[in-house]
């Protein structure tokens, strides 16, 4: 079975850093694009970065400079270090699996940037 967990949500004051993680299971991690997308309350849910599986990166504009997504394929994890947070950064974060058409979600990490 098939399963995405998010960690390493928080609350951090704005400037700081957070590292999230995804643990997935159940798939050919190695050959999945990883990714992670965001939802503020009341909005869309919106791409943050993926990452291919040959480590290809693509990040939203919002969050270049500041945020790097990278993967572990031997212990079948992507992760997001955050940096220079910002109050707008709030948000619940997904991770996603796409694999052959398919795309996987997890049940969100809450990030919350604020004094």
């Amino acid at each position: 079975q098939l399963q995405l967990v998010e960690s390493g949500g928080g609350l951090v004051q704005p400037g700081g850093s957070l590292r999230l993680s995804c643990a997935a299971s159940g798939i050919r991690f190695s050959i999945a694009t990883m990714g992670w997308y965001r939802q503020a309350p009341g909005a869309r849910r919106d791409f943050v970065a993926t990452i291919t599986s040959k480590g290809s990166t693509n990040y939203a504009d919002s969050v270049k400079g500041r945020f790097t997504i990278s993967r572990d394929n031997g212990k079948n994890t992507v992760y997001l270090q955050m940096s220079f947070l910002k109050p707008e950064d709030t948000a619940a974060y997904y991770c996603n699996a796409s694999l052959m058409g398919y795309d996987y979600w997890g049940q969100g990490t809450q990030v919350t940037v604020s004094s």
